[in-house]
């Protein structure tokens, strides 16, 4: 962060997760020995038919705030049983600080439920969204007039490196992520580097 904090670099998540029965065989409230409907009403959802889990995606993000956590926001996903919460602008290493404790949080509210929460990319294969931790960065320089300037260039940086960015995202070295990035399901395949703009599709 010394090297580069003259740049002021902002960070904001984006944390999926699945809410598991407490025996992790399943999403919470899926039907057993047979799957939900398709996906389509859950994202965003209301109503007991079409979200599972709001108290505690609620009770997160209340104790979130008690505890001084920078949380921005909580939503029902597309597969039934996900949720996101986001987490900033928080600038520098800070984002790491509350996005774990974050997580702590929330399991700890899930085990008074009995549920469990999975952070897997892929939790369910098959024709459902899998889970991502969506980043979001900005520079001060992006932050003021002519910016769109600098993050051109930015995106261009990362282009050259992105098989090497991949491998660094998760704990085994893209693996995980590959069962999620397919170029279905609201994703872009792991082996290519695409930007647009209100494109979720897209890489950037």
């Amino acid at each position: 962060m010394q090297a580069c904090k003259e740049e002021r670099p902002w960070f904001g998540i984006g944390q999926e997760y699945t809410l598991f029965d407490q025996d992790g065989r399943a999403p919470l409230n899926w039907p057993v020995n047979g799957f939900p409907r398709p996906q389509g009403p859950f994202y965003c959802g209301v109503g007991a038919n079409n979200v599972n889990g709001r108290n505690i995606a609620e009770a997160h993000y209340k104790a979130c705030i008690y505890a001084g956590i920078k949380v921005a926001g909580s939503n029902a996903e597309v597969m039934p049983s996900q949720w996101e919460y986001q987490v900033g602008p928080c600038e520098g290493i800070e984002m790491g600080d509350h996005l774990w404790v974050s997580r702590f949080i929330l399991a700890r509210i899930a085990e008074e439920e009995k549920v469990v929460v999975n952070l897997d990319p892929k939790p369910i294969s098959g024709d459902w969204n899998g889970a991502g931790c969506h980043t979001n960065i900005s520079t001060l320089a992006m932050r003021q007039p002519g910016g769109m300037e600098h993050i051109t260039k930015a995106i261009e940086l990362m282009s050259e490196l992105h098989e090497e960015h991949i491998e660094e995202y998760d704990p085994t070295h893209g693996l995980d992520n590959a069962r999620r990035l397919t170029d279905h399901h609201e994703t872009q395949s792991i082996h290519t580097f695409k930007t647009g703009v209100a494109n979720r599709g897209a890489s950037i």
